[in-house]
């Protein structure tokens, strides 16, 4: 494989097809008078911050759909939607455009150098939140362009319509508009940041993939040695894994954060970013645990999403329950966000309590409102971050993992894990496994998602394929998997000293050892992945540091009584690895690196 793809031309948009009045590139300041005139429920804090609380406290992948004009839908990794029903919803937002008469312009780049690709994000006034952060993480074009460039109009190859109030008969009354073939997204309906990044991404992902890389779900940190050499390590991982608390953490004598949520790898390794800034969880945020992410997310330049803020203008960070009283105060927001205000005022008044609606911590249907997402999100801008790295030096890859958040009973995954070859790498990725988090709602549970990365918008088995492909260009980086959950249960266990919690402290020993080239791995007889060999004298130092049932967790079965419990999940984990791969037909070298023992019935 060449890299000669990479050098394809970008392609261009036509004019916008209506008239509008734009507001082009307004300043921070600007964008953020806007918001306080025009987006609902978006206020102020004592920070100095704006916070929005949104009706959609996630992204809507089940209301994405890609225009399918050749009648394929295996193509594609989402729904699909035929071009007539696509275009009477376009005609739909154009209308309300034009209605509302004016929009505001964010024209700049995802990414920076070579790769950099520019964007133009279009956003009726109500969005005005939504633009503010998302030119936080675009690249301004005095970054990108020369004075010659900047002399001239933008001209963009991506493009993306976000009109946040603007209904429409579709389920949830919403639907995100893919056109791969044009390259322009239409977002009707939604009120969440996370939409506005993820239809630059997504589109992103179809052109890098055509131009011979991988756009990867993953953050990237540059790493200072003990011997001063300079390199980058790429970490994947599903939300609530720990990529952005792994790529703000240290390693190393330096750490300089590059990314927290995606980038392209190319042939050889070269790697190519995306954004400026950060989009970061909240919840349970503090200075002690991640210190980078909790100043920037507290600066008056900060720009948080449904985080809870109290009566006194301050944002909580750990708040689950809410009162009646609480309840009460924000019953203007929570009904105007979509809480039935029969059951808000069911709520306020003590007819119904807490513990009627809320089971282990998951609201019934109805009574969202009672328990505040987990799932706040703020934008925090590079030059927050402290000893970020110089993005317009980054260095090649050095490594790469995947975040595995195991929990449950079954929790068997070990903390750190080398993969022996490419193919194996490819298919662990492939797999994408961790457990289910705030993000995905009531959902809870385990999940698998190829390469963590459920808005590639191609057919899954690219990514396989493509980064097998790529793998094998770069034969020196090593490629590991890290499990930032438990052994043997979850938190309500560890509080029972019956299971282990894996910590930051332990994930950071974990990853110094392994960049330090400094662990002696053995191959594990179930899965023939390499993990760190317990009895070596060389690993003495990283065993002091991470309980050895952690670093092999079979140990913990078999000091547990377990051993019965710990050969059904490897039994059980071949059958579902399997099965999972081949219905994204995976390559069977691909397959055969990962599935070693003989299946069996389900």
């Amino acid at each position: 494989m060449t890299n000669s793809k990479s050098s394809l031309p970008l392609p261009k948009q036509p004019p916008i097809p209506f008239a509008v009045e734009l507001l082009r590139n307004p300043d921070q300041a600007t964008l953020r008078q806007l918001a306080q005139e025009h987006t609902p429920f978006c206020q102020r804090t004592a920070l100095g911050s704006l916070n929005k609380v949104a009706r959609n406290k996630a992204r809507k992948a089940a209301f994405t759909y890609i225009i399918d004009r050749n009648d394929n839908p295996a193509a594609y990794s989402h729904k699909t939607i035929a071009p007539a029903t696509a275009q009477a919803l376009i005609a739909g937002q154009t209308e309300y455009i034009k209605n509302q008469g004016k929009m505001i312009a964010i024209e700049a780049y995802v990414g920076v150098g070579p790769y950099a690709v520019p964007v133009q994000w279009l956003y009726t006034y109500e969005g005005a939140n939504i633009a503010g952060m998302q030119q936080i993480l675009a690249f301004p074009r005095e970054d990108v362009e020369t004075p010659e460039q900047l002399a001239k109009p933008f001209e963009p190859a991506f493009r993306l319509f976000y009109t946040p109030g603007h209904a429409v008969d579709m389920p949830g009354g919403q639907a995100i508009i893919v056109d791969l073939d044009h390259n322009v997204t239409h977002i009707i309906g939604p009120d969440y940041f996370g939409e506005s990044k993820k239809g630059a991404l997504r589109m992103l992902a179809a052109a890098v993939y055509k131009r011979g890389g991988l756009l990867m779900h993953a953050g990237a940190k540059a790493i200072t040695t003990e011997s001063g050499e300079r390199v980058s390590m790429g970490i994947l991982g599903l939300s609530g894994t720990g990529k952005t608390t792994t790529t703000f953490s240290k390693q190393g004598e330096r750490t300089e954060p590059i990314q927290d949520d995606m980038l392209a790898i190319w042939p050889k390794g070269q790697l190519s970013i995306t954004e400026n800034g950060c989009f970061a969880k909240t919840f349970g945020l503090t200075e002690e645990t991640e210190p980078v992410i909790y100043r920037g997310t507290c600066g008056p330049q900060a720009w948080i999403e449904n985080v809870y803020v109290g009566a006194d203008d301050h944002p909580v960070f750990d708040k689950r329950l809410l009162s009646p009283d609480d309840v009460k105060r924000l019953r203007e927001v929570l009904i105007g966000t979509g809480a039935p205000e029969k059951n808000v005022d069911a709520f306020i008044s003590g007819a119904v309590t807490a513990d009627e609606v809320v089971d282990n911590g998951v609201p019934k249907d109805g009574w969202d409102f009672v328990a505040w997402t987990e799932n706040g999100r703020s934008i925090v801008p590079m030059s927050s971050i402290e000893q970020a790295a110089d993005l317009h030096d980054v260095p090649a890859l050095h490594s790469l993992g995947i975040l595995n958040r195991d929990e449950g009973n079954d929790a068997a995954t070990p903390g750190i894990v080398r993969f022996t070859s490419p193919e194996q790498a490819a298919g662990y990725l492939m797999l994408g496994e961790t457990s289910k988090t705030s993000a995905a709602g009531k959902d809870r549970g385990k999940t698998r998602s190829p390469f963590t990365q459920p808005f590639f918008p191609l057919s899954h088995k690219l990514q396989a394929q493509r980064f097998s492909e790529l793998a094998a260009t770069f034969p020196h980086v090593t490629m590991w998997l890290m499990n930032t959950g438990y052994v043997g249960g979850s938190a309500r266990e560890v509080a029972a000293g019956t299971a282990l919690k894996i910590k930051i402290r332990h994930s950071s020993a974990m990853l110094e050892a392994l960049i330090g080239g400094a662990i002696k791995w053995t191959i594990d007889p179930d899965y023939g992945y390499e993990v760190v060999d317990i009895d070596a004298p060389e690993n003495a130092d990283l065993v002091a540091k991470v309980p050895a049932e952690i670093l092999q967790p079979r140990r913990w079965f078999e000091k547990n009584g377990k051993q019965a419990e710990y050969r059904t999940w490897v039994a059980r984990m071949h059958r579902e690895r399997r099965k999972f791969l081949e219905k994204f037909e995976v390559d069977q070298a691909i397959i055969k690196a990962v599935v070693r023992a003989p299946t069996a019935a389900s």
